[in-house]
Order: structure tokens, then sequence, then C-alpha cells
């Protein structure tokens, strides 16, 4: 949710703004009788025995979080702002020409808007109802930087990612141009050592959260991941190649532009029963709104494909699932879609199955809820469009790929030198 606001951010030349919140848990009325003891210092003589009734919430309650949210909704809701149904963290206030969203996440709000007018008035209001600090353009958010240009934003991870580098020992590394080899088949049970899985879960788990601006990877860490409970030193090996791939790539980031057709687009793509232990296959997909990627996913399939076009069918209906969000989110943010969203596919066969309404021998053993895809083409809401491998840019989140077509991809994605 956040890239994409940042990529509609940099489509329609906005800024983005950053607001802390002091002590936001503090700032929620209990709803229920909540008693404490009386803390060390502040205890009453001859009156130990008696406890404190909580008027506010404070840090470690469970109910904290729920009752910050529930005051924070009330105010801006009371200040005009609509809250997006698909998203629940989402606020959009649109006057006669002028729109501004803010986002909010546990204590901190990023603001943007058609008018930095508009946006400015807004902070003056809030900042008058909450103790927040304003930390102006939006630089650094969850370990994600920011760089807000005159020519589109930026966002990668390179503090992050040397931090990574650093509490793995791999700082002066020999790097490599690819995250994983294109000829290795990892699986459960290779017959090589066992090894410390604490300390391969802490490096999958640093590099899943590389992932955030990192698409490139993605492919690989989500495949490593599959073997958090049986790790072995070939397991190992490979993730310490994504690593070095990183060692040489830190600079990287996704850039978003104001792009000259931004209209919303999926691509979707798949393998073939690629993994070696249960015979599965992989789901791979991203959108974009013309400049980088904004939404992207790597995920083994929950079922046995028994045909390319199977797996292929599977791979998109996830990715449809995931644009009709996308496209109800845009709708909240009054950039409805007109059109059907265009999802390219590489397997012709596929985009047959999905608009044939017709019972044959071929999809018969397909789960019902796939057909999902076809009410979805029905009602316009998304539109499957044939794509050669070669223009595929899922093809980087379902297999390990050469260096020149890897590369060739990642450009497409958008990640690059910043």
């Amino acid at each position: 949710t956040i890239r994409m606001m940042i990529a509609l951010a940099a489509q329609n030349t906005w800024k983005v703004f950053h607001l802390d919140v002091k002590s936001a848990f503090l700032n929620g009325y209990l709803e229920e009788e909540i008693y404490v003891e009386q803390p060390d210092g502040f205890r009453v003589k001859e009156q130990e025995e008696k406890v404190y009734l909580l008027r506010k919430a404070l840090y470690g309650l469970r109910q904290a979080p729920r009752v910050w949210y529930t005051r924070i909704d009330d105010h801006l809701q009371k200040m005009g702002f609509v809250k997006s149904q698909s998203e629940a963290t989402f606020y959009i206030k649109e006057t006669s020409s002028n729109l501004l969203v803010v986002s909010i996440y546990v204590d901190d709000l990023l603001v943007t808007g058609s008018d930095e007018m508009v946006v400015g008035a807004f902070k003056s209001e809030i900042l008058k109802a909450f103790e927040m600090t304003d930390l102006g353009f939006m630089s650094y958010f969850l370990g994600m930087e920011v760089q807000q240009r005159s020519d589109g934003i930026i966002i990668h991870q390179r503090k992050y990612a040397k931090g990574i580098l650093k509490k793995f020992q791999m700082e002066d590394c020999k790097s490599t141009d690819t995250p994983m080899n294109q000829k290795e088949k990892l699986s459960k049970e290779d017959g090589a050592e066992k090894i410390d899985e604490n300390k391969y879960r802490s490096l999958i788990g640093c590099l899943m959260y590389l992932t955030s601006t990192r698409p490139d990877i993605m492919f690989s860490v989500s495949s490593l991941s599959r073997f958090m409970h049986c790790a072995s030193e070939l397991h190992f090996q490979a993730a310490k190649r994504i690593l070095r791939y990183v060692r040489g790539t830190t600079e990287y980031g996704i850039k978003y532009t104001c792009s000259h057709s931004p209209k919303l687009a999926g691509f979707s793509d798949s393998d073939w029963a690629g993994s070696i232990d249960d015979m599965r296959s992989t789901t791979g997909f991203c959108f974009t709104f013309g400049s980088g990627m904004f939404s992207w996913c790597s995920k083994k399939q929950d079922v046995v494909a028994q045909s390319t076009a199977e797996a292929e069918y599977v791979a998109a209906n996830a990715s449809v699932n995931q644009a009709v969000w996308i496209r109800k989110l845009l709708a909240d943010l009054h950039m409805e879609q007109k059109e059907p969203t265009e999802i390219f596919v590489d397997n012709q066969a596929a985009i047959v199955i999905s608009k044939d309404s017709v019972f044959h021998g071929k999809t018969k053993h397909f789960n019902i809820k796939l057909y999902h895809l076809r009410e979805e083409q029905k009602n316009g809401e998304i539109k499957l469009v044939y794509c050669k491998t070669n223009d595929q840019i899922a093809d980087v989140f379902t297999k390990a790929l050469p260096k020149a077509r890897f590369e060739y991809l990642r450009n497409k994605l958008g990640v690059s030198r910043n």
C-alpha cells in the first residue's frame, strides 16, 4: 500500500510528507474498566492495597493499539476524511479540486495530495489535536529510504542492506551478477550436513525484509524460505550467494516517475513443477502504473498443477485477485480505472480456458474458486492479454535466470542504480 501511494504521488508529481505521533498509544481513551496496581514511587501511604482506575491507555495493554486507532479514526472522520473500504489505514478527503490522502502506520502518518497548501493546513490542524513531530518530506520509513526528486521518487534500503552484510560478515565478499545459480535445484533432503537453523532463519528473515524494495531477489529468497525447518549447508551457501549479489547492488532501488500512460497493468507467470519435493509450481506476478513496479509476489502454489496451462491459470487467478483489490483501492482514491485491467500472460491455453466456460476434460479437476477469473473477465474488470515469453516481466519471479535475461528483466522492474 505504501509503495502504491508513492507510485501515485510520483505519477501526479505530488510530495509525500511524514508526521510522527509522540507516545501514540497514550492518546487512546479506554472503553473498558481496567485497574492497575500502584506503581513504585506513586504509592499512597496506608492505602497500598488500593488500585488505580485507568482512563487512558498505557503501553503494554492489549487494548492500547485498538483505542489509539479508534481515536485517530474518529478525529480524521470529523475532519471530513472518508476511510477506504479496501485498506483500513487509508483516509481520503476530496474537495472541489483537491485530493488529500493520509496513510496511518501505528504512530506514523504519511500525507500527500494535489495541493501543498491543503496539506499544510491539514498538518496545522492535526498538530493541534495530537502531539506530533513534523518530519517534513518523507525520507525514511520502516527501514525504507525515500528520495523525492524533481524527476521522480526513488525508494531503496541501502543502509539496511549494508547492515545485513555487516551482520553476517560479508562486507568484503566477492559480488555475483545474479542472486541464484540457474542450474541449482534445492530440496529438503539433499544429503548435505544440517546447519544451525537459527542463523539460517535470521539470514532469510533479513533478506525477506530487503525484498520490500528489491523485487529482483524475491524469487531466490522465497525459494530458500521453504527450508527454514531443514536448512543444510547447500541452502546456506545459496543464501550467501544472495548476499554476494546484494554486495554488488547495494546502491540499487526502485524509481517511480510520471508516466505518459499511467494505466494499471499486471504481468503473471509460473514455472511448472519447480519444487523437487512436492512437484508444485511457483506463482509470480507484478503490477505497475507505467514506471517502477509497486506490487509483486513469488509464491509456491497450493495445488499440484497437472499441466503448464493449469499452472499458468492458477497464477493468473492469483494476479486477478490482487488486481481487483488494487482497482478497489484506486476507486476509493477517486482514481477509478474505467477500462479493464490488462494482465499479460505468456500461455495462450490459459487465456483460452479463462474465456471458455464450456466444461471439458482439461478443466474438470480445477478447483471451483479458479472460476472467479472467468467472472471478473465477464464483468469487464480484468482482461488477460497474451505476450511473448521474452516480454514476460514476471518471469523473474518464477525461476533462476541467466545473467543477460536477469539484468534485462531487472531493468523492466524499475530496479536500477540510483
